[in-house]
């Protein structure tokens, strides 16, 4: 018997659980997009498979539908795999262990996988149906858009004729989410030189911050570590010489640092103890709000066959670690409260031969981002380094004359009473990798309730399911 079997749509939880069967975590989504393959010839589906595994399946129109603007679903196949420390499975060989428990579905002590297998499981429930009334279908099953929308990046989309889409991938019942921004990772590298050093150093550790998702927290006000490691490095510097012999802080370029270490020398190291104690009590101040756990330490030790920075690199490390921008740059006029422009100083880290400092890079205008990027190439050529741009997607810009939205809408108060919440983001979603794929693209992302996504904790509500999924068929049978 299955897990699943008792509960509706019933062919929604019936495909869901069919792909909990299989391992498809990022970079493990063969069998998966295999599965889905062989799906679509069980029906005589057209379909189209890519070497990086991902799948696009074709339905005709019903009659009646024939000139309607064909329809997108879109979702990706593949799950973040967490577990618990004690859990036996493999999850690259095997299969989830499905629990229900009231109105809630979960896996047996690891993730869950409904961003974004409840996408897939809709979207082949739709295909199925031989009742349905609607346009051409064309679903689209990306691959690794947990590590980075790289199928999104990757896919070929010129046998699709829609320019309506619908991206079931987002983990709120209610939100309609209307547009995000693009981005990418500016790496700043710097070379440096350094020279042999034995004696006394000073390791000048920050920790205890909150940190964050940078496209979602970033306006939070929240410390970046390595942002505030450039002002204590600068007040030390600032009252006597130091030099740098490492730098750390932050582990991704999209999360906001929760703490950094430096290990300097100086031939004051009691004054230094001092400034880190006296500035580290008005840093502390600043954060009492958003960060109460910060936590400044500045300890002696002694170092053997070590290189330090020599005193002008150290000063040009200082310099950029101070002045270069991080942060929210720009606020959107169109949208109260939403954040259209910003950086993180994600990672900092010293190396052999340079500092390297990598930043995200968000804006939904293109040209704000193309703007910060030339900002820190401009800078970094001042500091006599070099600035590298990686992971380029686009921005989803917000469609003023929306049909699809206006219908959902109206499909939504219908059914629920009140109005969505209507909803721009500053992180990105592959909306935008289709959006610049797709000219005048008119997407809207939505889904069921998903809480702790990511996590063990991961449940997924069977009763919101089934309201979206009755949502989608109500669109689908509107659009003509």
């Amino acid at each position: 018997m299955r897990v699943l079997e008792n509960l509706k749509p019933e062919r929604v939880f019936y495909y869901f659980e069919e792909l909990c069967r299989i391992p498809h975590g990022s970079r493990n989504t063969k069998q998966i997009s295999d599965y889905c393959v062989d799906f679509a010839k069980k029906l005589s589906l057209t379909y189209y498979q890519d070497s990086d595994n991902n799948v696009i399946i074709i339905k005709d129109a019903t009659p009646g539908y024939e000139s309607a603007d064909p329809v997108i679903i879109q979702g990706h196949l593949d799950m973040v795999c967490e577990k618990t420390a004690d859990a036996a499975i493999d999850m690259e060989k095997e299969g989830l262990q499905l629990e229900v428990n009231g109105d809630e579905v979960s896996a047996k002590n690891t993730t869950l996988g409904g961003d974004d297998g409840i996408a897939v499981a809709m979207a082949m429930a739709l295909l199925e149906d031989t009742e349905l009334a609607h346009p051409r279908l064309e679903a689209v099953f990306t691959v690794d858009e947990e590590i980075g929308m790289l199928g999104a990046v990757t896919i070929d989309v010129s046998m699709l004729k829609g320019h309506t889409m619908l991206n079931i991938d987002s983990e709120d019942e209610g939100v309609l989410t209307v547009s995000c921004a693009g981005g990418d990772v500016a790496k700043c590298i710097l070379p440096v030189s350094y020279e042999p050093y034995n004696g006394k150093a000073v390791r000048l550790t920050i920790n205890g911050l909150k940190g964050g998702h940078s496209g979602v927290e970033i306006n939070k006000g929240r410390a970046n570590g390595a942002v505030l490691m450039g002002r204590m490095l600068d007040e030390l510097n600032r009252k006597m010489n130091i030099q740098i012999l490492s730098l750390g802080s932050g582990l991704k370029d999209n999360a906001i640092p929760v703490g950094a270490e430096a290990v300097f020398v100086t031939e004051d190291t009691a004054k230094a103890q001092t400034v880190i104690d006296t500035y580290g009590k008005e840093l502390q101040v600043e954060y009492t709000v958003t960060d109460p756990d910060m936590q400044m330490q500045g300890q002696m030790i002694e170092v053997e066959n070590r290189k330090v920075m020599n005193q002008k690199d150290s000063d040009t490390v200082i310099c950029m670690l101070t002045c270069l921008p991080n942060g929210i740059q720009k606020m959107s006029a169109d949208i109260e409260g939403l954040v259209q422009t910003s950086l993180n100083m994600g990672i900092v880290k010293t190396t052999d031969e340079s500092l390297e400092i990598s930043f995200c890079v968000r804006s939904s205008m293109a040209s704000e981002k193309e703007m910060l990027n030339r900002r820190l190439e401009l800078m970094m050529k001042q500091f006599g380094g070099r600035l590298e741009i990686s992971g380029d997607y686009p921005g989803w810009e917000y469609k003023q004359d929306s049909r699809l939205r206006e219908l959902m809408i109206e499909v939504f108060k219908e059914q629920y009473g009140h109005e969505p919440k209507i909803e721009a983001i500053h992180a990105g979603v592959e909306c935008g990798m289709f959006a610049g794929k797709i000219p005048g693209l008119d997407c809207v992302s939505f889904g069921p309730n998903l809480n702790q996504i990511h996590t063990v904790r991961e449940t997924m509500s069977i009763s919101s399911v089934a309201r979206v999924y009755a949502f989608v068929v109500e669109i689908l049978k509107r659009i003509k």
